[in-house]
């Protein structure tokens, strides 16, 4: 199955990491691929740390926030990586699952060719070794969304960030 989890709202990358810990209940391999967000090993998320622990294949392709001077290039580069990385994986049979965190971000801004992309997974699928693909990040594109099995929209009602100005909280944001 392919699952997005998309939306304006908190927790995405929370109810995917959340479907990772499931599917380890039921002693399958899972992998974890970032794309945008910086390597944990530069920012410590708990999430990282303990799906690390619990033995999931963690990468990450992102140089960063994309406003920063420099990253978008970066990310263009490493985006490509990652999608290379998660095919070779995903046809090896090796995973049962695999998270593409982040992953709407490269499809929006053109790192990735969508058509490409959204191929690969239609004509994948229903391949019986094909892991289920959880896909996090905001704004995701259409045609993937029709590719998908389930697709949640993560609404945002109140923000702490946004309303309050208190600083990101471990635990709460990484």
């Amino acid at each position: 199955m392919v699952l997005i989890y998309t939306g304006d709202g908190k927790g995405k990358t929370s109810a995917a990491v959340g479907q990772a810990v499931r599917a380890l209940g039921h002693d399958a391999k899972v992998a974890f691929v970032q794309f945008i967000k910086q390597d944990p090993g530069l920012l410590d998320s708990g999430e990282a740390r303990i799906l690390r622990n619990l033995g999931v294949r963690w990468e990450s392709f992102g140089a960063g926030f994309t406003w920063v001077e420099g990253n978008e290039e970066k990310n263009r580069i490493l985006a490509t990586e990652g999608w290379e990385t998660v095919k070779r994986w995903a046809m090896s049979g090796s995973y049962h699952l695999i998270v593409l965190d982040e992953f709407t971000y490269p499809l929006s801004f053109g790192y990735l060719d969508l058509g490409e992309v959204v191929s690969f997974i239609v004509e994948h699928k229903d391949d019986e070794k094909f892991p289920h693909l959880v896909i996090t990040g905001r704004g995701a594109p259409e045609a993937l969304i029709a590719a998908a099995d389930m697709v949640s929209d993560v609404g945002e009602v109140k923000h702490h960030l946004a309303d309050t100005g208190i600083a990101a909280q471990p635990m709460i944001e990484f």
